[in-house]
């Protein structure tokens, strides 16, 4: 039943990063990948709260985190299409915008996740 739960999951967590790239590529479009940090910072930001919720505080029940954390935020957060989005921009001439991209989103993404779990904690 795990199969199926993180399955499912990781189908819905994937459609939301689609569906965000999607609809943030007018932003930016190729000059800067907004989708995919978007995704990523988000994805801490609930990554966070989702481990507050269901290990910390056992709000949740433990049956809950194949399907939310390692299925719908696994998919939804994507350290490959972030890595190949920095590779892309390196190649196509923005070596500087490659490197800031890369900090941005790693340094965002931590501070999510320490955010996240500190709020959570208070808070729940």
């Amino acid at each position: 039943m795990q199969w199926l739960a993180v399955a499912l999951g990781g189908a819905l967590g994937a459609m939301g990063r689609f569906g965000l790239t999607t609809w943030l590529f007018p932003v930016m479009g190729t000059r800067f990948p907004l989708g995919t940090l978007v995704a990523n910072v988000l994805g801490c930001l609930l990554v966070g709260l989702a481990f507050v919720l269901i290990v910390d505080k056992g709000l949740v029940a433990p049956e809950y985190r194949p399907f939310v954390i390692t299925g719908f935020l696994g998919a939804l957060t994507t350290f490959s299409t972030f890595s190949l989005d920095a590779l892309l921009l390196w190649q196509n001439g923005a070596p500087t915008v490659a490197v800031v991209y890369s900090l941005v989103t790693l340094l965002s993404c931590l501070l999510a996740v320490v955010v996240s779990v500190y709020f959570s904690r208070m808070f729940f």
